[in-house]
């Protein structure tokens, strides 16, 4: 009995052993079966497509100037549809792979809008998502008002100046608002005058050619103190010949270089000693052919000294009433002594050449002649603030 029990464990044993080599040899008369067939793992099933929509569903207090975002993942949109409470379509837009759908069409405010968002996925079923906000109600809205004008050209001197018709509480998100883009790049800042005025300029003067766009994309977003802006705005300027008028009380001259090339130097009669011109960089804004210089307008009474003169081919310098005019009842003194009220007097044909020559935005530096420094509040006298203290804002 025992050796019989050995034997059969030794034709085990060899069984074993063949059965191991058969499945080890891995010939092509296995007829497939073997290692190929259990290394084999299943794929997984497709998945189904996943949308998501953005505002969330039932949010309240949305901005309308942030875009309305439907997207899909693991499969594509097919159809979405965005609807006004009156049941319109508002105007949006699929991506080309189908990932994602935006509105192209802006959002009004105190609003509640329905969007729909069809999608397939991997595994070629359909589903549809529905989700509802309401967007923000303002305090009130603000309106941008921006110098330069859209197509103008403009002096090398030339702030970009914003004015909100409303305070700005968030004064950095107003300035985010405001993209500016100039050929070629140049560095510059935002400087804010008050709650309502701010201005952008370049580190130094604007290269001549420069070409700058403004767009300001302040609809539907929040400034601070529940005021929203109420449009966008869109302005393109050109940067002409550098123009710089350069006023020596002390020699009585104006010398005016354009593009670094004198041009023309003029007499000239600046304020007398009860009304000296204030010393510093201005900046050209407006012209009149003619027009009524009236003291009264600045503060000065006629019984305290003041006038009320007509005069020609007058282009301002400060919103203090400091002209470029022609001043025919001094040329005697132009050349000699300063004798106005603060204004640059110059013959009528020097005024004139002035008046044809010059642009908004040019430059007039005033020096020597015993006055005050120029405000940088007083017209355009941007150049009166320092860069470094230009680029910490002031806000």
């Amino acid at each position: 009995m025992y050796r019989k029990r050995g034997a059969l464990g030794v034709v085990a044993i060899g069984l074993v052993a063949v059965v191991v080599t058969g499945c080890s040899s891995g010939s092509a008369s296995s007829g497939g079966s073997g290692a190929e067939e259990t290394s084999t793992s299943s794929a997984p099933p497709p998945k189904p497509v996943t949308l998501s929509t953005g505002p969330a569903d039932a949010a309240v207090d949305v901005p309308p100037g942030v875009p309305v975002v439907a997207t899909a993942t693991d499969g594509r949109i097919t159809e979405a549809r965005l609807t006004n409470p009156e049941g319109a379509a508002v105007a949006g837009q699929v991506t080309p792979d189908g990932l994602q759908w935006t509105n192209s069409e802006p959002l009004g405010y105190d609003k509640t809008y329905t969007l729909a968002v069809t999608g397939v996925g991997a595994d070629g079923q359909s589903v549809t998502r529905t989700s509802s906000f309401t967007t923000v109600k303002p305090r009130t809205l603000t309106y941008l008002s921006i110098n330069p004008l859209d197509g103008s050209t403009v002096g090398v001197g030339q702030p970009l100046a914003f004015y909100f018709d409303e305070p700005i509480a968030d004064k950095a998100a107003a300035e985010a608002m405001i993209s500016i883009t100039t050929e070629p790049k140049v560095e510059g800042a935002f400087y804010w005058f008050d709650e309502e005025t701010v201005h952008w300029r370049p580190r130094n003067y604007w290269a001549a050619g420069t070409k700058v766009t403004i767009d300001a994309k302040i609809y539907g977003k929040h400034v601070g103190g529940g005021i929203y802006g109420q449009e966008d705005r869109h302005v393109t300027t050109t940067i002409g010949d550098a123009v710089v008028h350069e006023a020596d009380g002390a020699t009585h001259q104006v010398v005016t270089k354009v593009n670094g090339q004198v041009v023309r130097t003029m007499p000239t009669s600046m304020g007398d000693a009860q009304n000296p011109t204030p010393t510093g960089t201005y900046v050209l804004t407006e012209k009149h052919a003619h027009m009524v210089m009236d003291s009264r307008t600045y503060g000065l009474s006629l019984e305290a000294g003041g006038y009320v003169t007509p005069v020609d081919w007058a282009f301002r310098m400060s919103t203090s009433g400091i002209f470029f005019h022609s001043a025919p009842w001094s040329v005697g003194d132009q050349g000699r002594r300063n004798v106005s009220h603060g204004c640059l007097n110059l013959s009528p044909e020097n005024a004139k050449w002035v008046f044809d020559n010059s642009k908004q935005g040019d430059v007039v530096v005033v020096t020597n002649s015993g006055g005050p420094v120029l405000e940088p509040w007083d017209g355009f006298g941007d150049w009166q603030i320092p860069w470094d203290q230009w680029v910490k804002g002031n806000r």
